[in-house]
């Protein structure tokens, strides 16, 4: 649920942020990855790899590369590797969710945790992130989107409740 919610929030934001002019959206907040286009990018580079992690697949060569720097892959490419997400987590018990996995980071250093603590890892980092641009978007006298957790279970319960 909580991978769903990830999707369901990353998803407005980018809605909301395709409006911006190329200089909003790249507008340099002086944080780490400096503007809102910067800051989604690396939401989805993240979600890319440790999809890759999680899954057993090979990682990409470069955590983030020149051609994610894009309004159109986060438009493309992120809808559909949340959508991967959401298609390997439909196997996921509770027994395999404890099982722990060992992965490497991008300095290639030997890692092993639970799988549901990656998990919520990746739906942590997210929120995080998502929370600057929102705020990068109120600096910039823009309203951002709905994001809260409460709103997704909301909107959750009407949709299946008519």
């Amino acid at each position: 649920m909580h991978l769903a919610y990830t999707a369901w929030a990353s998803r407005r934001l980018v809605d909301a942020v395709a409006h911006l002019s190329p200089e909003e959206l790249n507008r340099d907040f002086q944080t780490a990855d400096h503007s809102a286009l910067g800051t989604l990018v690396h939401v989805f580079a993240a979600d890319r790899i440790w999809l890759a992690r999680v899954t057993g697949a090979a990682a990409p060569r470069q955590f983030i590369s020149e051609a994610d720097h894009s309004l159109a892959v986060l438009q493309n490419d992120w809808p559909a590797l949340l959508d991967k997400w959401q298609q390997w987590a439909q196997s996921i018990t509770d027994e395999s969710a404890r099982e722990s996995v060992t992965y490497k980071d991008t300095q290639g250093n030997a890692f092993s945790r639970p799988l549901w603590q990656l998990i919520l890892h990746v739906v942590n980092h997210g929120t995080h992130h998502r929370g600057q641009v929102s705020g990068f978007l109120r600096a910039m006298g823009q309203t951002p989107p709905q994001l809260d957790l409460t709103a997704y279970y909301r909107e959750q319960e009407k949709a299946a409740h008519g």
